[in-house]
């Protein structure tokens, strides 16, 4: 169940790339073990205000506050502090294509701990690799896969690091219906056996039904809507129905 701590706090956001101004004011607060769905048209700044949270994309007003802190004061030793504890899975799985499995998630295991052992990595992977169901492709290269596969790769690789924040970025887009409900339960069952907090950006309504406690529509730039499933599919607001059709 969720507690009522905020994990991320996001105050009047804005976001502008020259003269397009994304995000224009976008306050958002998601607590702990909560599983929150932002949706969206294209462009409407669901990626960017994602990528502001881990600091990827720099606020220009407002406030980014992750574990109590905010990380638009923050230097990059004490943002790259934060970001250990934060798991981000692509749109494109983002496995290296010259790496087997194991290798993929050695590099990130090492990356993320520098001292940990041998023995120790064969055990993370070996856990991660089972938690997605997929521990017969650990010498398997990414072109071996397929795009199911390598979703539920990079969803070993988020695991790994035994993240408390979980960023999904479409991680249900190019699958076949059969393929996205499986990555979607999974991801359930990740933030059951682990409480993670998630943000998940979709465009798929069954993974959003599947995985939200709670769904945001964002609209040029700021909230425009929130609540359940339920609630959201019988507004009386006709744009925010329109996603349920």
């Amino acid at each position: 169940m969720e507690s009522n701590t905020p994990v991320i706090e996001i105050d009047n956001l804005h976001k502008a790339f020259g003269e397009n101004e994304v995000l224009k004011g976008v306050t958002i607060s998601v607590n702990k073990s909560e599983d929150l769905v932002i949706l969206g048209r294209s462009g409407t700044g669901k990626s960017v205000t994602i990528k502001c949270i881990v600091g990827l994309e720099k606020a220009d007003q407002g406030a980014v506050k992750v574990f109590g802190t905010d990380i638009t004061t923050l230097n990059d030793t004490e943002l790259n502090q934060i970001r250990t504890r934060i798991g981000f899975m692509f749109q494109n799985g983002a496995l290296y294509d010259s790496m087997s499995v194991r290798q993929n998630l050695t590099f990130t295991l090492k990356h993320h701990e520098k001292n940990i052992s041998k023995e120790e990595i064969e055990t993370r992977i070996t856990e991660a690799l089972d938690n997605v169901g997929l521990l017969e492709a650990i010498d398997k290269m990414p072109s071996e896969l397929s795009g199911g596969m390598r979703k539920r790769i990079g969803m070993a690789r988020t695991l790994i690091i035994k993240p408390e924040i979980i960023l999904y970025d479409e991680p249900t887009s190019g699958l076949d219906t059969i393929t996205a409900r499986e990555i979607s339960e999974l991801m359930v069952s990740v933030q059951k056996k682990y409480k993670t907090t998630s943000i998940i950006i979709t465009h798929d309504m069954a993974c959003a039904k599947l995985t939200g406690n709670r769904i945001m529509i964002l609209n040029e730039g700021t909230v425009h809507a929130e609540g359940t499933y339920t609630e959201l599919e019988k507004s009386k607001d006709a744009w925010v129905r329109s996603f349920f059709i």
